[in-house]
């Protein structure tokens, strides 16, 4: 891991104090799980209205393109989804993308009501970013709901495919791909999260979700290890 990654991995960290990381360690959490030996990697609502269309500051980014962006956060995420999902192509692990459906009527209500904004997401807001977009054969999810898991066939596609474990990519922190690792919990697999190559609107809920999901749900790794971890599973296949 290099020195700016190191830099980038630890600042989460810092924002919960030592007192109550030493509190969640004495009560026995956060031990690590590992992973398994047929991963597959879940790129979550990496679309167009999460980053705006061009890297730009958040409030800069809400102003000229969605109000659901995340501005520059999220292209720094993204350049390090880059190197997960080729590694991961490299392994023969499936890559799947959980990703917002357009919003209708029917969205109109509670959703409507709670974040207007997603009601307003227009031009190519919905598209998914030419940087990680999916390539042929990859496995797309449209979704309704925080986590990719509910409402979808993912959890029958993901046994189907014999696959133990998930790494998320992708946004929000607190939001998505929070829900979708405690639902991999509760579904028996494996979890992983890149912390560096997932993304928030709030740095404070990014960092305090990173925390609860390494205390409760998830491994989380900076996304250098998971490179190494699926560069492993290439290198086991390619020597059988």
């Amino acid at each position: 891991m290099s020195a700016g990654d190191e830099t980038l991995a630890g600042a989460w960290r810092d924002v919960v104090p030592a007192e109550e990381w030493d509190l969640y360690e004495r009560a026995g959490f956060g031990r690590p799980v590992g992973l398994g030996r047929a991963p597959a990697v879940l790129v979550i609502d990496v679309q167009y209205r999460t980053v705006g269309d061009e890297p730009l500051p958040i409030l800069e980014s809400m102003q000229r393109h969605y109000r659901t962006s995340c501005g520059q956060t999220g292209w720094d995420a993204i350049g390090r989804m880059v190197p997960v999902i080729a590694a991961a192509r490299a392994a023969g692990a499936p890559v799947v993308y959980p990703h917002v459906a357009p919003k209708g009527s029917l969205d109109a209500g509670r959703t409507g009501t709670k974040i207007p904004s997603l009601m307003e997401v227009g031009g190519r807001g919905y598209a998914f970013v030419d940087e990680v977009a999916p390539h042929d054969g990859d496995l797309l999810i449209p979704k309704r709901h925080p986590s990719a898991f509910f409402g979808t066939a993912l959890v029958s596609h993901l046994i189907d495919l014999k696959i133990d474990s998930v790494i998320l990519l992708g946004c929000t922190t607190s939001g998505c791909v929070r829900c979708t690792a405690v639902d991999a919990f509760a579904y028996n697999f494996h979890c992983a999260v890149a912390e560096d190559a997932v993304y928030d609107r709030s740095p404070t809920s990014h960092a305090v979700n990173l925390f609860d999901l390494q205390a409760k749900y998830a491994d989380v790794m900076p996304s250098s290890d998971v490179v190494a971890y699926l560069d492993g599973l290439t290198s086991r296949r390619e020597a059988s």
